[in-house]
Parts: C-alpha cells; structure tokens; sequence
C-alpha cells in the first residue's frame, strides 16, 4: 500500500489581537493550516500608542514582514527619560541597538494591528494563509480533545489550541480548572492620543518635550506620573497618566481602554503638577480611564492540545511596557517547539511540546509580571520629592533575549546543568 499525503496540521488561534496575530504569523508555514477566532468584527483598534521593547522587536525582525510594518510609520525609540515635576532629569536611560540587537519600536497600536493582519493573510508569503474569522468568540473549550465551542455554537477541533484572548481569557478557566479573575491593582491610567500639529505653541520647557523627537518622557510625582512620546513618524502624541484609584476624582472600574472619562476630573487629578501638563490634556478631543488589572501567576499555561499565552496567560502591567512583548516572545517560543512536531501530531506529541514552551517560558513571564507590579509603587519619596524610579534596573533582562530554545540553554549553563 502507497503511503498517503499528511494533511495539513490545524492550529487554532482564540484571538484576533496583537499577540493572537503575531502567534498566527509565527507559526504560519507549509504543512499548517492556522485559524483565528476572533470575537469582535476588527472594525477598529483601540486608538493609543505601543511599543516592541528590543526582544520582541528582533523577533518580529525575524520573521520577514518589514514591507507590512513599514506602512505603519513606526518610529525608533532612542531614550527613555524621567524628569522630576520641578523639570529636572533625574535619569535617562539610552536605548542603543547594538546592546539589545533591536530598537524599541512605537507604533500606533491600530497600525500595528493592521498590518500584523494583512502579513497574516497574505498570499504571498510561505505557507497557506492564515483564515481569520471575526465575530466568532470563544464560549468553552475542551482542552485535552483541541476543541473550541463557539458564541454561535460551533464546536471547532484542532490539532493545537493557543488562547491568546486577553485578560478575560473564555479559555483560562478550562486550562487551569478553576474561574481566575483579573485583579484590580490600585492604579488607574488616563489615555489621551493627540495630533502633534495640536501642540504647536505650548508653553512647554524645550528642554524636556519635543513633541516629535523619538523619545520617552515620564514625568514623576508623589503618586503619580506622566508617560508621553510621539508615534506615526512624529504626527501623534500619546500621553498616558498613571493615578493611585484613591486620588482618582472619578470612578474607574473598568478594564477596557476605551472607557469614556471626564476631562475635568484629570486636569483635577494632577493640579499639584506643572500647568503645562495641564495644557496639553486641554488639547485632547477625548479622554479613556483604564482601571490596571492584573493575574497572579497561574499554576500552569497547558493542558492536552491546549496553551495559555499574552495576558491569558500572563497579563501584566504596563509600567515596564512588555505586555505585547512578552506575547510575541510567547509566540517565538510556540513557533521552536512546535517546528519539532510530525504532522498529524498526537495527543500526547502536542501536550508535550506545549509542556516545553511553558518550561520555556514561564519563570521568565512571571518575573517581568512581578516586576511590573513593582514599578507601579510610588515613584517618589512622598516627603522630599527624590525619584526613585529606575526603568534601566531590569533593562539588560528584559532585552538582552535571543529566543525560548537560547533561553532555556543559557538557564542550564548558569546553573551547572549543561
């Protein structure tokens, strides 16, 4: 009897965001056929800045999509600086890609997305296309059979199963065994996205904010502080205004970004900070409250032919700025151990290479996720004013990242195993 032709193994993707893209793109490939569900109808991102710290930006270098991601006019972040409210720099930190082998990257996150959309379903690039259906949530899972039932009460099997849908994962519960709520943290962000043509003739000091000028600012108080920096080639500016939700003079309790907020109740908010900043929140046309949420590590990202990843898996504060990074390293490390995979893979051959990505990847994960939560703290001394805030501490960790496999050689070396 002649051998017959394998089938194409099926991966499917529950999530349609930037971490679920970026897993379709890196595991798309001949001999796979990946699929994304998404629930929402991908009508429109949510309007606001991102970045790719270094180790997830060489990533994504890697995997040869730069004519998608140069129409979103990303821009090379080249410092990140931290100035107290009287003005003065109280560290910089310089972001030099011969140290991390990458840039940080800021892109607009509806760019981002759109162009991680249009690499993942493009004909021409290897392997068959990358199917995504919109308006099509997950309702349950059966982890150990690959299964996905959907909102319309589809049931949907698959080789591979990855939950990339976000922080209130409809996957999670069926992983771990048990419902694993996120976990507000005390601190809430105003986002305001502006047109830099906007802000041409601010009073600010020249020597603190160039509204074009590729670099991060913060802007530290007692309690609270300012991040901003530009994005799409100079022509935005996103500020982002991180509040204790006990000096807040609003309401937040929602996770979403996009929760309508009261102008007046920020500009009150930060009345002890420079009237500048204030002119600059004037010049929003609209102002989103996100309440910061989090998980506790979960005991584990796998089951059967199922794994956890991005914020399901790990979801994090973005005071280190690595939630989307931290989900394109968990692609990067589903894309090496699933290469080692036959086709037609089995049960027990998936739970096993889904064993290793979590290996892989979970002390690490869960360190950044910690330290995430330690950099939300207050980021001055209360009583004298001094910064102590110090984005660099975790930097060479953080970026100096050459991929799962790499990783894991490198852990065993450093503790005798090899």
């Amino acid at each position: 009897m002649g051998s017959s032709t394998p089938r194409d193994t099926q991966i499917l993707v529950v999530g349609g965001g930037i971490g679920g893209l970026s897993t379709a793109i890196a595991l798309r490939s001949p001999g796979r056929q990946v699929t994304v569900l998404e629930k929402s109808r991908m009508l429109r991102e949510t309007g606001a800045l991102i970045s790719l710290q270094p180790n997830a930006s060489k990533i994504v270098d890697s995997w040869g999509i730069e004519s998608f991601l140069a129409e979103c006019k990303p821009m090379s972040d080249k410092a990140f600086r931290i100035f107290n409210t009287g003005g003065k720099l109280v560290n910089e930190v310089k972001l030099d890609k011969a140290a991390f082998g990458a840039d940080r990257v800021l892109y607009h996150r509806q760019d981002l997305h759109t162009a991680l959309l249009k690499a993942a379903t493009s004909p021409d690039r290897p392997g068959p296309p990358v199917v995504v259906r919109t308006g099509c949530g997950a309702a349950s899972c059966d982890p150990e059979a690959g299964s996905v039932t959907t909102t319309t009460g589809e049931t949907i099997t698959a080789d591979i199963v990855i939950g990339a849908d976000g922080i209130r994962s409809a996957i999670r519960a069926h992983v771990i065994g048990e419902q694993r709520d996120s976990i507000p943290t005390g601190l809430s962000a105003y986002r305001l996205l502006l047109k830099t043509a906007d802000l041409q003739g601010l009073d600010t000091p020249a020597d603190l904010i160039d509204f074009k000028d590729p670099v991060t600012t913060m802007i530290v108080g007692p309690d609270k502080r300012i991040i901003m920096g530009p994005g799409r080639d100079g022509t935005l500016f996103g500020v982002v205004a991180l509040v204790p939700d006990t000096s807040l003079n609003e309401v937040s309790a929602s996770d979403s970004w996009v929760a309508e907020a009261s102008l007046d109740a920020l500009l009150t908010s930060y009345a002890d900070f420079p009237s500048w900043a204030a002119d600059i929140f004037k010049r929003a046309d609209d102002v989103s409250l996100w309440q910061l949420r989090d998980i506790d590590p979960l005991p584990t990202w796998t089951k059967g032919r199922t794994i956890l990843i991005g914020d399901a898996a790990h979801a994090m504060l973005p005071t280190q700025g690595q939630g989307a990074s931290q989900a394109i390293e968990d692609a990067e490390a589903l894309q090496a151990y699933i290469a080692d995979l036959p086709a037609e893979p089995s049960r027990e051959q998936v739970a096993g290479a889904l064993g290793r990505v979590f290996t892989a990847r979970y002390d690490r994960a869960s360190l950044i996720q910690s330290y995430s939560r330690q950099q939300a703290r207050p980021g001055a001394d209360a009583k004298s004013g001094a910064v102590n805030l110090n984005p660099g501490q975790f930097l060479q960790y953080n970026c100096r990242y050459a991929g799962a496999k790499d990783w894991v050689e490198r852990q065993k070396a450093e503790s005798g195993q090899a």
